[in-house]
């Protein structure tokens, strides 16, 4: 998912270098790419339709600016804004959308203040937060969980022991699925130099925009990867060998939640439960209408990138996805306990990560049950 965990070594020279070797399609093994859908250039952020203030209640702001990705993964945003249940909670505050391809275009936009509230993956959340020494941001909600999976080529690889030797594309060194693919290496009992990715298995840090043509090379024998991209994948011949929400569990693990800037949450707490009733109640709208959901998320995607989802990738991305209101702080507390054990990351100080107060009145407000911060913030 984005560009997570900061790699310790990684300085800003090396990283130019690494993007610059992504050129050469067949070297592909240093090809990077924010949050696992595009690069991480600045300019990855895309104006997207505003919702204009419908009248009604009045907040304490006139706008309220959030951020995306097009993408099913944020599911919530996609289809909470087409069928006007944020508005609806907004009342006469304006909605400005910004989408991203990046998880840290995304981060830099909340730093900057030009976003207030962003749609994101754990990595970069947390990234942000550490390192801003937790001034910039507060998780304040769950998104989604799951969505990732290790699809393969079937002729070279057949069981889970077949992929010692293999090269294994993740979207970005350090990101969300570069992390557990190294977990998971290590508890095979392989060994991988993380920062390389030489080792019993090649990882080979490669775009997800053109993960499927280095599948369909030759060039990878498969890759962890979260959806679209493993649907793309299977169209162009490969099999899935591994869901990752199957080693979490009840099957559940953090794909995306949301942030806050704590600027924004201290002056305008109405506008951040305003937000998160919206989220709420578009998450039950998901979940009790998931065909008309599924096609909305599609039918912006196509808005937003011009290019809608086949059925063929559309379906089985959408069915191994789940929105909820959950953040599942522990899985977020554990990702980040193996980028520490990869040798990715320093021990990071993750107290006050979340607020999850707004949250759970929102919850108790709809007779759901609270979520927890598990000991890393208030709730």
């Amino acid at each position: 998912m984005s560009a997570l965990f900061r790699v310790r070594s990684a300085r800003p020279a090396h990283r130019r270098r690494l993007v610059a070797a992504a050129v050469a399609l067949p070297m592909l093994a240093v090809a990077v790419a924010g949050c696992g859908y595009g690069s991480d250039k600045k300019d990855d952020a895309a104006a997207a339709p505003s919702a204009s203030g419908t009248g009604g209640k009045k907040l304490s702001a006139s706008q309220v600016r959030i951020g995306f990705f097009p993408n099913l993964t944020h599911a919530t945003p996609l289809v909470g804004l087409k069928e006007g249940i944020f508005q609806k909670e907004l009342g006469s505050t304006q909605i400005k959308q910004a989408t991203f391809n990046a998880g840290p275009a995304e981060i830099e936009a909340l730093n900057a203040g030009s976003i207030d509230i962003g749609w994101i993956g754990p990595s970069p959340s947390i990234n942000g937060y550490t390192q801003s020494g937790g001034k910039s941001l507060r998780i304040i909600s769950g998104s989604a969980s799951g969505g990732v999976k290790l699809v393969v080529n079937p002729k070279k690889i057949k069981t889970l022991a077949d992929v010692k030797g293999k090269r294994i594309a993740t979207p970005q060194l350090g990101n969300t699925q570069d992390v557990a693919l190294l977990n998971w290496i290590k508890q095979q009992g392989w060994k991988v130099d993380a920062q390389s990715g030489k080792g019993d298995v090649s990882v080979v840090r490669t775009s997800n925009s053109i993960t499927p043509q280095a599948y369909k090379s030759g060039s990878i024998d498969g890759a962890w990867v979260p959806e679209p991209t493993a649907s793309k994948l299977v169209d162009e011949g490969a099999k899935v060998l591994l869901d990752e929400s199957s080693l979490w569990p009840d099957q559940k693990f953090v794909i995306t939640n949301v942030i806050v800037s704590q600027k924004f949450l201290t002056d305008h707490p109405d506008v951040v439960e305003a937000v998160l009733r919206g989220s709420v109640k578009t998450n039950a709208w998901i979940n009790a209408n998931p065909d008309k959901a599924k096609a909305d998320a599609n039918a912006q995607i196509e808005a937003l990138t011009q290019k809608a989802l086949p059925a063929s990738q559309l379906d089985p991305a959408w069915k191994s996805i789940k929105v909820l209101d959950d953040p599942l702080a522990q899985t977020a507390k554990e990702e980040a306990d193996h980028a520490v054990s990869a040798g990715l990351l320093k021990q990071p100080k993750l107290d006050g990560l979340y607020d999850l107060r707004l949250l759970n009145k929102v919850l108790k407000q709809q007779g759901d049950p609270t979520v927890s911060a598990d000991g890393l913030g208030w709730q």
